[in-house]
């Protein structure tokens, strides 16, 4: 009997100190911070990321040609009004700003405003709508300020509103 006494002491105390570890490691483990998801931590990244850089001297003048590449890249990568070749669709998103209120001396959809254009020969017309063009009546932004339109999305505009001049 002694022996069983002693025994179930024993076990118990055994029982006692192993609650006593597992509650020990839950309050150790409690004290480690954890560790940040990836997705947080990408987050933070994006978060503080700089917005625009600083170039100077040449080598930086190196950094920027290399960023305006980049840019230029992704920009003709972008598919504008879904490579649509419809004239009528990218002018009414696009060029109609201009071409209606006369903004930045944009000529309106008047053959009078448009003859001494017209004059310059079709090539010059679509050369100006691409590459952009400062002149004394006014300027035309390089396609139309939406870098995303193919040469042959801005000729189709351009060929929309010479056909549709009043």
């Amino acid at each position: 009997m002694q022996f069983l006494k002693r025994f179930s002491m024993v076990i118990a105390f055994l029982v006692v100190l192993t609650f006593g570890l597992i509650l020990f490691a839950r309050y150790l483990h409690g004290l480690v911070p954890p560790e940040p998801s990836a997705v947080a931590q990408q987050q933070v990244v994006d978060r503080i990321a700089p917005v625009g850089a600083v170039y100077a001297g040449s080598t930086g003048a190196a950094q920027q040609a290399a960023a305006m590449a980049a840019a230029a890249a992704a920009a003709a990568s972008q598919v504008a009004y879904g490579g649509t070749l419809d004239g009528e669709v990218i002018y009414n998103n696009l060029c109609t700003g201009c071409h209606t209120s006369g903004a930045g001396g944009a000529p309106i959809l008047s053959r009078g405003e448009w003859a001494a254009r017209i004059a310059q020969g079709r090539e010059t017309l679509d050369r100006h709508a691409i590459d952009g063009f400062t002149g004394a009546a006014g300027m035309m932004p390089a396609r139309g300020g939406n870098p995303a339109l193919s040469d042959e999305q801005v000729i189709a505009s351009v060929d929309w509103m010479l056909d549709n001049l009043n």
